[in-house]
């Protein structure tokens, strides 16, 4: 066997073997589609961190004769302790016949070494069409583990477990498209016990994997502080001619400034998705109606910048005062404050935000002529929408398995899956996003605001659900 643990994914038609792989292998290449038969042939796919393979799965075709096969293997019966002999015997004497092309294909793999993931939904009924194939993978004599992935709701998971419990050493409920980083890393410590020498191989892995992930953090965090740093020093200007009226390019100006910025966020986006390895993701869906909301429409505003008091707190004190604004005024308030606000905050919005999000001026040139430039923007409410819509757009894309190959699934409202900020910490962040107002191009203010988002990002991570479960079968000793 390779010192690279390989698992041969498994399974009945059109049950999610496909999505298993994706999510396990971060590989959203792996075409995945709802009709049966999408994968005809046994296809590797690595998972790789810096270059260097930690593990492979095989993603194989499903079983089509699963009761003729078991028939076969049983009429050539010769013993249990040469049973794994009679299943190789199979194989080589029907591999080229066209008889059973699926069945040979996906047992090959195992042949070859690799242990055994098989797969079911556990949101349809248990049945006994699915033992012969549950038996012929024992025949193998391969470390094997189920999987129990409901594709639709878990209706049941009891009987399934009852089932599996009595062919597989170890059953864990895992859905693909929805478990998160930490639920994959369960998986794979319990990968790691099904064969000796892969647990020591596995268990760096995850090391590898968690070091990696932290690192994809950090790095994100550090492309959001940049993409904020250059939204707050963006500025575009024109040069006009003497005799020139302004006010007919002041619109045009303005409508450029704003363009540019909503340029600048989306760039970004592309960038975190693409340090997740996501690059299929749709984002321009009628389902995303937060993260992809204009980023200057009043609902973005009142969703993910601060509250009416908290704005017009903070424009009356100011300057040097702001960090005790922020604690007098915040204290442990949400993060998206401005849920709270109360009847007739659009016009107070519009107003702290239209009018002062660009200031357009126009300065006459020595040489001749006028010169009219729009921003840089010093609205205080700025920073805070673009941080937390960063927040979330992370929040989304951090959690997405590579199986989940539609468009980016939104909730209506943020509050509900992302926990608020504490109010020294959106103190301390208040305090940061002044001193990017002023020195937007200082590395040392940048590289302190990608310690905030760090720490943001980080919590986020730890603190998401999941699905997953376990339970121990019968078929050999406990892994857990």
């Amino acid at each position: 066997m390779s010192d690279r643990p390989l698992f041969a994914v498994v399974g009945h038609p059109n049950k999610g073997k496909s999505s298993i792989v994706a999510t396990l292998a971060a590989d959203d290449s792996v075409r995945i589609g709802p009709e049966a038969g999408t994968t005809t042939q046994a296809r590797r796919y690595p998972m790789r961190v810096d270059g260097q393979e930690l593990y492979a799965l095989v993603d194989t075709p499903g079983f089509q004769r699963a009761r003729r096969v078991l028939h076969w293997l049983r009429q050539h019966e010769r013993g249990a302790h040469r049973r794994a002999e009679v299943v190789r015997q199979f194989v080589a004497s029907h591999r080229d016949t066209g008889e059973f092309p699926d069945e040979c294909e996906l047992l090959e793999p195992i042949l070859e070494g690799a242990g055994i993931l098989y797969v079911v939904d556990g949101s349809v009924p248990y049945g006994p069409e699915y033992e012969p194939e549950m038996e012929i993978l024992r025949w193998t004599g391969q470390p094997s583990l189920a999987l129990v992935n409901p594709i639709g709701p878990a209706d049941h998971l009891g009987e399934w477990q009852a089932a599996l419990g009595q062919f597989f050493q170890v059953v864990r409920v895992f859905n693909a498209v929805t478990a998160e980083f930490r639920k994959r890393i369960e998986l794979l410590r319990a990968f790691g016990e099904l064969q000796e020498e892969w647990r020591g191989v596995l268990e760096q892995a995850v090391r590898l994997l968690e070091a990696d992930r932290a690192r994809t953090r950090r790095l994100a965090s550090h492309t959001v502080a940049e993409t904020l740093a250059a939204m707050l020093a963006h500025r575009v200007e024109r040069k006009l001619p003497a005799r020139a009226n302004p006010a007919g390019h002041r619109a045009a100006l303005e409508a450029e400034f704003r363009s540019d910025l909503r340029r600048l966020e989306q760039r970004c986006r592309d960038r975190v998705e693409t340090l997740y390895s996501h690059r299929r993701i749709e984002r321009q869906e009628a389902g995303l109606p937060l993260v992809d909301e204009d980023l200057f429409a009043e609902r973005t505003w009142l969703v993910f910048g601060l509250g009416r008091r908290q704005i017009l707190a903070g424009g009356a004190l100011g300057g040097a005062a702001t960090g005790a604004w922020v604690d007098a005024h915040l204290g442990g308030a949400s993060l998206f404050a401005g849920a709270v606000l109360g009847a007739g905050i659009g016009a107070v919005v519009g107003w702290w935000t239209a009018d002062q999000l660009v200031r357009v001026r126009v300065m006459d040139v020595p040489l001749g002529g006028r010169l009219i430039t729009a921003g840089p923007t010093r609205n205080r409410n700025f920073p805070h929408v673009v941080f937390n819509r960063a927040r979330y757009h992370h929040w989304l894309v951090a959690r997405r398995t590579h199986a989940a190959q539609g468009v980016l699934a939104v909730r209506e409202d943020p509050r509900q899956v992302l926990p608020p900020l504490p109010g020294e910490e959106l103190s301390a962040l208040e305090k940061t996003f002044g001193r990017l107002r002023r020195h937007p191009e200082a590395t040392a203010v940048q590289e302190e605001l990608a310690d905030h988002l760090t720490a943001v990002f980080a919590r986020d991570d730890e603190a998401g659900g999941g699905e997953g479960g376990e339970h121990r079968g019968n078929a050999g000793p406990s892994t857990d």
